[in-house]
C-alpha cells in the first residue's frame, strides 16, 4: 500500500458494452482492481479480452457503462467531457505502440506538447522538456524530427512525453510492439527506472518476457480478471 494509503486507480465492479448492430458486446464484465502509488502493473491476455478496452478507461478516453472509476482519488464518473480532457493531460501520461509523434516537429517540441495544453510558457516548458530528453538519453537528438529517429528513441521521445506535466500515472499500450529486441529491452529497462524514481507504471503487453520485468501481472480473459499476482524477482534483477 502507498505511504499515504490512497491508490492511484481504485475501479468497481467497472462494465462496458459496445452495440455493434444488433449485438451488444460485453468488452469488460465486472473489473475490481486497484493500482497503488510506485506500483508497475503488466496487463495481459489475449486478443479481444478486454485489454484495450480497460486501458482506455483508467485514461480516461472512454467511460465505462457501469462501475465506478476513481483516478488519484478523482471520481472520474462525474466529470464532464472538459474535466475529462483536463484530467487525461494533468495526471495521465500516455505512452503507445506506435509513439504518436507529430511528424514535423521535432523531438523537443513533441515533448513540449502537453506543457503547450496546460497552458506553460515558452522558455518554461523549452527547459523542462529538454532536460526531459536528456533523462531519456536523448541530449544529442533535440532537434531532430521522426524520421531522423530510430524506434528506439522514437519512443524514448514519447516516454519524455509522457512525464511532461508530472502525472499520477502513465499508461503505455504495447510499448515495445514495433521495437527490435535489443530496443524493447532498453524501453523496459527505462521503464523500471522511472518506476525506482516511483513513477506508477501500467503497461499493456501480450509479451510474457516483456510483462516480467514489471511488478505484478494482471491477467484478463473475456472481460474478467482471471489472475493478478506478484512477479518473480528473477528478471526485475536482471
Amino acid at each position: 500500500m502507498s505511504a499515504d494509503g490512497r491508490p492511484v486507480v481504485r475501479i468497481t465492479d467497472v462494465k462496458r458494452t459496445y452495440r455493434m448492430g444488433t449485438v451488444d458486446v460485453h468488452a469488460l464484465r465486472g473489473i475490481d482492481l486497484r493500482i497503488e502509488r510506485g506500483e508497475f502493473v503488466s496487463i495481459m491476455g489475449p486478443s479481444g479480452c478486454g485489454k484495450s478496452t480497460l486501458m482506455h478507461i483508467l485514461g480516461c478516453l472512454d467511460r465505462p457503462s457501469a462501475g465506478a472509476v476513481r483516478l488519484d482519488e478523482v471520481d472520474v464518473d462525474e466529470l464532464d467531457d472538459n474535466e475529462l480532457a483536463e484530467i487525461r493531460n494533468k495526471k495521465v501520461g500516455f505512452v503507445f505502440q506506435t509513439f504518436n509523434l507529430l511528424p514535423k516537429l521535432n523531438a523537443v517540441e513533441n515533448v513540449e506538447l502537453p506543457l503547450i495544453y496546460a497552458g506553460v510558457g515558452f522558455d518554461e516548458r523549452r527547459e523542462k522538456a529538454a532536460g526531459l530528453l536528456e533523462s531519456v538519453g536523448l541530449k544529442e537528438r533535440m532537434y531532430h524530427k521522426p524520421s531522423e529517429l530510430s524506434g528506439g528513441q522514437s519512443q524514448r521521445v514519447a516516454i519524455a512525453r509522457s512525464l511532461a506535466n508530472g502525472p499520477s500515472l502513465i499508461l503505455a499500450d504495447e510499448p515495445t510492439g514495433n521495437l527490435d529486441s535489443t530496443s524493447g529491452e532498453e524501453i523496459i529497462r527505462l521503464f523500471q527506472e522511472l518506476n525506482n524514481k516511483g513513477i506508477t507504471l501500467i503497461i499493456v503487453t501480450h509479451d510474457q518476457e516483456i510483462a516480467e520485468h514489471s511488478k505484478r501481472i494482471v491477467r484478463l480473459k473475456d472481460g474478467l480478471i482471471v489472475a493478478d499476482e506478484p512477479v518473480n524477482n528473477r528478471r526485475r534483477a536482471s
